[in-house]
C-alpha cells in the first residue's frame, strides 16, 4: 500500500494525507472483504470546485462498505469511520458488474 499512498501524492504533487488515507482505507476494505488480488481501479481527480474527488472500483456489487462504531477490542471495523471523519461526503454507486465507493475531500 505504500506505493500507492506514493503514487497518489506524486499525481497531486502537493501534501495530501487526507487523500492518501482514504485511497489507502478504500482499497484495503477491497482487500479485506472482496479479496486479495481482486481488479480494482483508483481514480483520484479534482474538481472544478476544489474538491478532490476519489472513486474505487471493483468488480463485486454485492460486498458494500457499512459504516460501524467499532469498540476498543475491535481489530478492526475504523476505516470507514476514518474516512467519514476527513471526508466532505462519500457514498457508493452500484452498477451490475461492480461498484465505486467514492468520496470527496
Amino acid at each position: 500500500m505504500p506505493e500507492l499512498r506514493h503514487a497518489v501524492r506524486e499525481y497531486l504533487g502537493d501534501p495530501c494525507c487526507e487523500v492518501q488515507l482514504c485511497v489507502s482505507e478504500l482499497v484495503g476494505n477491497i482487500i479485506r472483504h472482496v479479496g486479495e488480488g481482486t481488479p480494482v481501479r483508483v481514480r483520484v481527480s479534482r474538481r472544478e470546485d476544489g474538491r478532490t474527488r476519489i472513486e474505487v472500483t471493483d468488480p463485486d456489487p454485492r460486498a458494500l462498505p457499512v459504516l460501524r462504531h467499532a469498540t476498543d477490542a475491535d481489530e478492526g471495523g475504523r476505516g470507514l469511520v476514518l474516512l467519514d471523519a476527513v471526508a466532505l461526503r462519500w457514498g457508493v454507486e452500484q452498477g451490475v458488474a461492480g461498484k465505486t465507493v467514492w468520496c470527496e475531500l
